[in-house]
C-alpha cells in the first residue's frame, strides 16, 4: 500500500467491510482444519512429524518454561543459611520502577561488612526486567523459581518479605532441559603474542 493510498475514499465494498471479515473467516477456518486435520491422523496412530495444535491442560498440566524466563525472585543463602546479600544496594539503584526496599544492618565478622535487615520487594510495581539479577555482585537474587501466578487481596499482599524471599527454592522441574546451557564455558583461546 502506497502511503497515499489511505487517503482514498473508500468503495462501496470496503466501506462495508465484508471482504476483510470473509478474508479473516477463510483463514481461521484453514488453520482450524488443518490442525483438526493433523490432530485426527495423529490420534489414529498414523506417525506424523507435526501432531497438531497442542493445548496443555493448565493448570493440571504445566507449560514447560525456558532457563531464560524470569519468575519470581528469590534470595539465595549462604551454607550457613543467611542471605547472600551484602546490602551493597545495587538491585535498589538499578530498578527502574522502584520497587525494592533495603535497610542495612552491621555484622560483626570484617569479611561481610553488612546484611539487609529488611529486604522488601513490592510485585504491584516490579515489571520483572531482571535488572536486579543482572547487577548484583554477589548473585544474591534470582527470578528462577518458577512461580507464574501470584496474586493477592490488597496491595499489601503482593509485597515479598526478605523471608519470604528466602523462603523460595528454584523448581527446574518447571523448565526445559537444556545440556547446552549447563556446561562450563570453554576457556577463550589466548592470542598468539606479535
Amino acid at each position: 500500500m502506497n502511503v497515499h493510498d489511505k487517503y482514498k475514499p473508500l468503495t462501496f465494498w470496503e466501506r462495508t467491510y465484508l471482504p476483510r471479515v470473509w478474508d479473516g473467516l477463510v483463514l481461521t477456518m484453514r488453520h482450524f482444519f488443518c490442525n483438526l486435520w493433523h490432530f485426527l491422523l495423529a490420534s489414529l496412530g498414523i506417525p506424523r512429524a507435526w501432531k497438531g495444535a497442542v493445548t496443555y491442560q493448565y493448570p493440571e498440566v504445566r507449560r514447560p518454561l525456558w532457563p531464560r524466563l524470569r519468575t519470581l525472585h528469590r534470595l539465595t543463602k549462604r551454607d550457613d543459611g543467611t542471605p547472600r546479600c551484602v546490602a551493597c544496594m545495587m538491585c535498589e539503584t538499578v530498578c527502574p520502577a522502584k520497587c525494592i526496599y533495603i535497610v542495612a544492618g552491621e555484622r560483626p565478622e570484617k569479611q561481610i561488612e553488612k546484611y539487609p535487615v529488611q529486604f522488601d520487594i513490592d510485585l504491584g510495581k516490579c515489571v520483572f526486567c531482571g535488572y536486579c539479577v543482572e547487577a548484583c555482585p554477589e548473585d544474591a537474587i534470582r527470578m528462577d523459581t518458577g512461580i507464574l501466578e501470584f496474586s493477592a487481596y490488597g496491595r499489601n499482599g503482593m509485597l515479598l518479605t526478605k523471608e519470604m524471599l528466602l523462603s523460595f527454592e528454584p523448581k527446574k522441574g518447571h523448565y526445559v532441559a537444556r545440556p547446552d546451557l549447563e556446561t562450563a564455558p570453554t576457556a577463550a583461546p589466548k592470542l598468539a603474542e606479535a
